[in-house]
């Protein structure tokens, strides 16, 4: 709050004199948005001085976010990306006033592994093959790890902060659930109009599941930690089950089936062993694929390959590699892992997947699909990688994930309290649901399931951080007695 009158009168008078000049401006020009230049002071201002408030609102508009195009070649997510923008610039504004307390905060092997990821990323936009698309997804990469990393490092430091961070999400995404299933009801609740149901929020039914899977472990939470609420909690579990059901999305049920079982193996201190385990068996199969050129025989039959508007044949489909989207992964992967290969240290470049992957498809695999004209990636996030940052950036992206699920299963075991405890557990489940749904996507780079990720992350150092500083307090006091 202002205490100082004179202060107060002066910043009145700024203000007015802002919107007086936005206004004639905007009548002048015709330009009406130049209105919003006042407000906008007034909000990064008051973000200023309370600007955790701007984090939590960027939290709450993530379900809500939509896709909007300027012209063909730049477009944005409104309003969660202008909100990063805002937080990560509020943050750096921080780090200039409090150098000292901002740089402690951010201490941790965690965000150490992370810097060398992105360092190899600046040298990935460096031998890039188109480096101003490359660079705009570097920009962009830079203000989603600001905001959902940086930022909340400073904000979660205490449980409360955690806490309201993880509610107003979940109220928010609830919401929205509740507005899909309406508007999925007019469509008797069919496979075929679930793409227009989560419409204008999620692009599709599958970034919709994913953020939908990504709630459950936080609903387990809350019903686990709060016994008053548990009522509410309950029912709003069975909406997002519903959903998630409607939501007609393969990869999302396995990724619920694997969020089932990594919480077992948390709690039995193995889930990093599991996974380590299945990179070899995955890195197995590829080998035994690309043997003698095994791969061929599981080639699609062109006409064979169709899009069912049936979810029964649309399951019976994939079961029998002859449904379209399958079998064009297949195209996408094949083209993809043959790219490698003369590109395997620095990739091709940040976001040049399309520009580069033609060539390298092979027509035995082409579907009716395969023009590709909405620009979409390899459906791999982990393949994506490579070809787009070579090989060392995979490795560093795996190291990274690696110690996330190594901290997860630590700091479950080490902590005592019983809402860090459920926390931690909550993350480790969401990792690896998110690295599930990656499998067959690359939603890492979107808003809504890339905001998790490394929230998962940004709350994984917190509450290490937290549990050590807490732990230190009771030995000094206990030294003082």
């Amino acid at each position: 709050m202002i205490k100082n009158p004179s202060y107060e009168r002066n910043y009145f008078i700024f203000l007015s004199a802002t919107f007086l000049a936005s206004l004639v401006a905007a009548t002048v020009t015709s330009f009406y948005w130049l209105l919003a230049i006042p407000f906008l002071i007034l909000f990064i201002y008051a973000g200023w001085r309370q600007w955790q408030f701007v984090f939590f609102l960027l939290v709450l508009s993530l379900p809500w976010s939509i896709e909007y195009s300027f012209n063909s070649s730049l477009g944005t997510d409104i309003p969660d990306e202008p909100l990063m923008l805002l937080t990560a610039a509020l943050l750096i504004s921080r780090f200039f006033y409090q150098p000292s307390e901002t740089l402690n905060s951010w201490k941790h092997p965690l965000v150490w592994l992370l810097s060398i990821y992105v360092g190899w990323l600046i040298v990935a936009v460096l031998f890039s093959t188109d480096w101003l698309v490359s660079l705009k997804f570097l920009l962009a990469k830079s203000w989603y790890i600001l905001a959902f990393v940086l930022a909340p490092l400073i904000i979660f430091k205490d449980k409360r902060s955690i806490r309201t961070a993880a509610l107003t999400f979940l109220i928010s995404m609830c919401c929205v659930v509740v507005i899909v299933l309406c508007k999925h009801a007019g469509s008797s609740f069919r496979f075929i109009g679930i793409n227009n149901a989560v419409s204008p929020f999620f692009r599709n039914h599958v970034n919709y599941s994913a953020m939908l899977v990504c709630s459950l472990p936080i609903l387990i939470a809350c019903y686990h930690i709060n016994k008053k609420y548990r009522f509410l909690v309950f029912g709003m579990t069975v909406v997002i089950l519903a959903a998630l059901f409607f939501s007609f999305a393969r990869g999302a049920w396995m990724a619920l089936f694997v969020g089932l079982i990594s919480y077992w193996l948390i709690k039995r201190q193995t889930l990093l062993l599991t996974f380590i385990i299945s990179l070899i068996i995955i890195l197995i199969s590829i080998f035994w694929l690309s043997r003698n050129d095994r791969y061929l025989n599981y080639a699609n039959d062109y006409r064979a390959t169709v899009f069912h508007t049936n979810f029964e044949e649309h399951l019976v489909a994939t079961y029998k590699l002859k449904d379209v989207s399958t079998a064009e992964r297949f195209y996408r992967w094949i083209a993809g892992a043959r790219m490698i290969k003369d590109n395997w240290l620095t990739g091709y470049g940040p976001n040049t997947f399309y520009n580069n992957y033609k060539p390298y498809a092979l027509p035995a695999f082409k579907t009716w699909v395969s023009d590709n004209k909405d620009h979409s990636t390899v459906h791999n996030y982990f393949l994506l990688i490579t070809i787009e940052q070579g090989i060392p950036g995979l490795l560093f992206f795996l190291l990274l994930v690696a110690a996330m699920l190594y901290y997860s299963e630590r700091l479950y075991k080490r902590i005592s309290n019983k809402f860090y405890k459920t926390a931690i557990l909550t993350c480790g489940v969401m990792l690896m649901m998110i690295l599930t749904v990656n499998f067959l996507s690359d939603l890492v780079e979107t808003d809504k399931v890339g905001s998790l990720f490394f929230l998962c992350l940004a709350t994984l150092i917190a509450v290490d951080r937290n549990t050590r500083q807490e732990k230190g307090k009771v030995t000094l006091d206990k030294q003082n007695m």
